[in-house]
């Protein structure tokens, strides 16, 4: 599966997905209630983008643009 294949604001959206699991996981989070909201609300964006009623192997695919999230964030971070 190619990286282009993914909507940008999907890729985006897990992309933000990650940075506040990150936040939250991290030693004496601060705002945690915020942080689960906001984790909960990307959830439900990112299951229910409308890229998935296309997608051939869903389980794949979104195992997919989760490496291509952490990898694009971590080319942004070098």
């Amino acid at each position: 599966m190619d990286p282009s294949d993914f909507p940008d604001d999907l890729v985006r959206t897990q992309q933000a997905w990650n940075a506040t699991y990150r936040a939250l996981a991290a030693p004496g989070p601060r705002n945690t209630t915020a942080l689960r909201r906001r984790l909960l609300r990307l959830s439900v964006r990112l299951w229910w983008h409308p890229y998935w009623s296309t997608a051939h192997s869903v389980p794949a695919a979104r195992m997919r643009l989760r490496e291509l999230a952490r990898t694009r964030n971590e080319a942004q971070a070098a």
